[in-house]
């Protein structure tokens, strides 16, 4: 499709949140919107979501106080409670949309939502479909909904640069489906391009997973913060596959148990997925093995209950009822971003952002497991409803208030770190493979910038990051590869700024938490 070059609005992604700001912004009257998705409609790391959606839904044990309670504990002190109240507050409701839109959740026998338990939450809140299958009924339900709305749907188109023209953002350059270049010009741009889990050799994230919105803010010099809280999904299954199958946290709610190489529980299986994941990669390193295993087999009708999960593990010669599963931490969750007020602004006027690509100040240093998809379907209708409003540039809400100032002593505040040397792709002749590159920063990161980090091993990720920065080709495989290395640059710089341990942020050197950095969000642009 050629662009249309005079929207109001022009979605970058078809995640949760890129198709929820677009269903949002089909029933803003008059309002012009492009979604453009560098793959088909339903690609996207939405789709590979097992867990649930956590939500408090007419439970008379749980409330929303607990849910944000729960939240702020997994946050290790970084969450911003207004952020958090507002996802808990909102989430049930968007939660009741997105099954008015036909999302179809699991039900008991009395019809009533089945709710599923994770790692962090006190209470059974987290909903689900097919199982573990939720990403994917979800996408399914929004994709149709988007399909039968007004929205110009750009697929196959690759988003390179923000276009920034009198102090505001006003579209995007981008390679077609034909690898030409074109702008795409709107008056309001929306971040919603997911993660960067295609940073490190082991992910759960698919491979379209390259940090491109936070390159792109990062290169337009837009403020970006707690990059260094990449999360690590504990129990990913141990097998060549890529992205690697993900064994939800719903099985430790239901029962199954860690157990290292001598079968030896270790680990409270429920803690948050930071503490989890790290003292598997502890334990991994002192009995020198490079997976640990799930035990699952006292659950009942495991094919039942977790359907998806069943068949990849068969898939792979594995019975669950007989069989532990080999496991191993992978990157899974970026929990910072392109910082946001409560409605997505960002610092740069005309620029929004929501989901995974965006600091909305809701998982601080830690995301709890299932809020993700929440924070997409809350926070992307925000957006829009300030885009219909008319609001235009950032308030001092959220995480925004780390980067606007504020006479508020009580909130987290923003330390600017010194202005980041973004590798930048040479224009000569390209003499470097972007797949091999790719393995390359993939292998430096999870080695030396993974789980467990030192100032030693940050610095030598910084290095190998730095000499990745050569001549790449100018096609969309280099300029991916481009993306992570502007990425890789920022976790790594923050990272080694971070002189503590807190959430998914481990320093050796460091192996506490440290109160000096207690309320202070590192901000790089």
């Amino acid at each position: 499709m050629t662009p249309d070059l005079d929207l109001d609005l022009l979605v970058l992604g078809s995640g949760v949140a890129g198709l929820s700001a677009a269903v949002r912004a089909a029933g803003a009257p008059g309002l012009r919107v492009g979604v453009l998705t560098k793959g088909a409609l339903e690609q996207s790391a939405t789709r590979w979501a097992q867990g649930g959606v956590a939500a408090v839904l007419g439970s008379d044990e749980d409330s929303t106080d607990l849910h944000l309670a729960d939240t702020l504990a997994a946050g290790a002190g970084l969450c911003d409670v207004d952020a958090v109240r507002v996802l808990v507050d909102e989430g049930p409701g968007r939660v009741n949309e997105l099954i008015s839109l036909g999302a179809v959740f699991d039900v008991d026998r009395e019809g009533a939502l089945e709710k599923a338990r994770e790692g962090g939450h006190s209470m059974a809140r987290v909903v689900h479909a097919g199982g573990a299958a939720t990403g994917a009924e979800i996408e399914r339900a929004l994709v149709a909904a988007v399909e039968e709305t007004a929205a110009a749907l750009y697929e196959d188109w690759f988003a390179l640069d923000l276009i920034v023209e009198g102090g505001r953002c006003r579209g995007v350059t981008a390679l077609g489906p034909a690898g030409e270049r074109q702008e795409i010009r709107a008056t309001n741009v929306l971040l919603a391009t997911g993660g960067a889990g295609q940073l490190f050799a082991v992910t759960t994230n698919p491979v379209q997973s390259t940090g491109d919105g936070v390159a792109m803010a990062l290169r337009a010099g837009v403020a970006v913060a707690d990059v260094e809280f990449m999360q690590f999904h504990p129990t990913a299954l141990h097998h060549p596959a890529m992205p690697r199958p993900l064994l939800s946290e719903a099985l430790r709610g239901h029962g199954a148990l860690l157990r290292d190489a001598n079968g030896e529980r270790f680990v409270d299986e429920l803690q948050p997925r930071d503490v989890v994941s790290r003292a598997m990669t502890a334990r991994m390193l002192e009995q020198g093995v490079d997976h640990l295993w799930l035990d699952a087999t006292g659950l009942e009708h495991f094919g039942e209950r977790f359907p998806t999960i069943a068949a990849s593990v068969r898939e792979v010669g594995l019975d669950p009822g007989k069989d532990w599963l080999p496991i191993a931490p992978a990157a899974h969750y970026l929990s910072g971003g392109v910082i946001t007020d409560l409605d997505g602004a960002t610092d740069l006027p005309g620029l929004w952002a929501c989901g995974e690509v965006a600091c909305t100040g809701v998982h601080g240093a830690n995301r709890l497991a299932s809020n993700s998809l929440l924070e997409g379907m809350v926070f992307a209708p925000r957006a829009i409803e300030a885009v219909s409003a008319g609001k235009d540039g950032a308030q001092p809400t959220g995480a925004m208030r780390a980067v606007v100032a504020t006479d508020e002593p009580e909130v987290i505040g923003g330390r600017r770190l010194p202005p980041l040397d973004l590798p930048a792709l040479s224009t000569g002749e390209p003499t470097a493979d972007p797949a091999k590159a790719r393995a390359e920063l993939q292998r430096a990161m999870t080695t030396d910038a993974g789980v467990l980090r030192s100032a030693e091993t940050l610095e030598r990720a910084a290095a190998t990051v730095a000499d990745l920065g050569r001549t790449l080709p100018d096609d969309r495989e280099g300029l991916e590869v481009g993306n992570l290395l502007v990425v890789a640059a920022a976790l790594v710089a923050a990272a080694l700024a971070r002189e503590e341990s807190r959430g998914a942020h481990s320093r050796t050197d460091f192996p506490e938490i440290d109160d000096r950095h207690l309320r202070c969000r590192l901000v790089l642009s």
